[in-house]
């Protein structure tokens, strides 16, 4: 048997691929920090966000990728029955045992000649999908496809996940490149099974790997798949107008931006935990579309997503002079920021379903 190891190899397809269209959703309730430390911990001790966002009793992630979907196809301005594959990534889609993505693919009227599936990988379920769609599209098998991360992230009630477990996410018509507001230069993933955090069956709360949570996990992922990339493309970081990474809190994606050599500047745009939290599959991708909101023609972005268990991916674009046309089509991602109610915990607490009356 050959025990050789294959050398790390990048993703770049014969014809090329881009995002044609984006869009976001953000519920508009808001769950204050200092909120979870009252209940839970009398004030003291330090946040490590400001606020994190809940999703309403009438919404949950077939609701809310339909929001996104929405915005991410009126900025594409393609007819629907075009998209060849909806993807939706989540760790917390409403049924065990039905697929989200039909639900959504017949809402934005995509149905029924297109493939459907739901993806999972903790928090990179989304980017999966990215991946998938570039090889689908790459390959000429499809000319679109819509990829979605959403979630309504759970915490258990006083762990440390409750002040972070949010809700939201983005959707992303994935196409050719001439039609794209941003082209793919290049992708690369990396996993391994690294026990960080994980849901067995019938559990409602998720478990901590505790110590290898930071560097064995998302440390080590995130900078090797950002390094591998940037190596195989000749890149650094001073190549990159922006830079989005995987936001479990406020803290983790700046240290790992340090790591790397990136600027505070450079990640700026897309750092939205400290205001929303960490939606888990959404997390690196609304981010994503935040930069979209700002970005200029020629910028060159980084995006590097992170899943438990555990793996990145990370991805190279470059934005196109469509962008500043497409992105006034629909709400902006700092629109649905600044279009908040904040609530208290006993609300929080009825709308998550964390009181039992059985």
């Amino acid at each position: 048997m050959d025990q050789t190891r294959a050398e790390p190899s990048i993703y770049t397809p014969d014809r090329k691929v881009g995002i044609v269209g984006y869009g976001s959703y953000v519920p508009r309730y808001r769950l204050p920090a200092r909120e979870v430390s009252r209940v839970w911990k009398h004030g003291s001790g330090g946040i490590p966000i400001q606020e994190k966002s809940v999703a309403g009793l009438d919404e949950d992630v077939i609701t809310m990728a339909i929001e996104a979907a929405r915005n991410a196809l009126d900025r594409a301005q393609i007819d629907p029955t075009s998209i060849r594959a909806v993807w939706v990534g989540s760790e917390s889609h409403p049924y065990a045992v039905k697929p989200t993505s039909t639900v959504v693919a017949e809402a934005v009227g995509a149905t029924p000649h297109t493939l459907a599936a739901d993806w999972e990988f903790a928090c990179k379920a989304a980017t999966e999908a990215f991946q998938a769609s570039i090889g689908l599209i790459g390959s000429g098998m499809a000319d679109y496809t819509l990829a979605i991360g959403m979630d309504t992230a759970q915490g258990r009630p006083g762990d440390a996940l409750e002040y972070t477990a949010a809700a939201g996410g983005a959707a992303y018509v994935i196409g050719p490149a001439e039609e794209s507001i941003a082209v793919f230069e290049g992708s690369y993933s990396y996993v391994t099974d690294t026990p960080d955090f994980f849901r067995r069956a019938y559990e409602k709360y998720p478990e901590h790997g505790e110590r290898f949570t930071g560097e064995p996990a998302y440390f080590k992922h995130i900078i090797t798949a950002a390094q591998t990339l940037m190596a195989a493309l000749g890149t650094t970081p001073d190549d990159y107008q922006h830079a989005v990474f995987h936001q479990p809190n406020a803290k983790f994606p700046q240290k790992a931006a340090r790591s790397l050599g990136f600027k505070p500047d450079q990640i700026q745009a897309g750092l939205l935990s400290p205001k929303i939290g960490n939606p888990y599959a959404g997390s690196a991708l609304i981010g994503l579309t935040a930069v979209f909101d700002v970005a200029e023609a020629g910028d060159r972005i980084l995006l590097v997503s992170y899943g438990s268990g555990a793996g990145s991916d990370a991805f190279s674009m470059q934005v196109s002079p469509i962008l500043a046309e497409r992105r006034s089509r629909s709400i902006t991602t700092q629109q649905y920021l600044e279009r908040r109610t904040e609530i208290d915990y006993a609300t929080y607490a009825r709308l998550r379903g964390k009181l039992s009356l059985k």
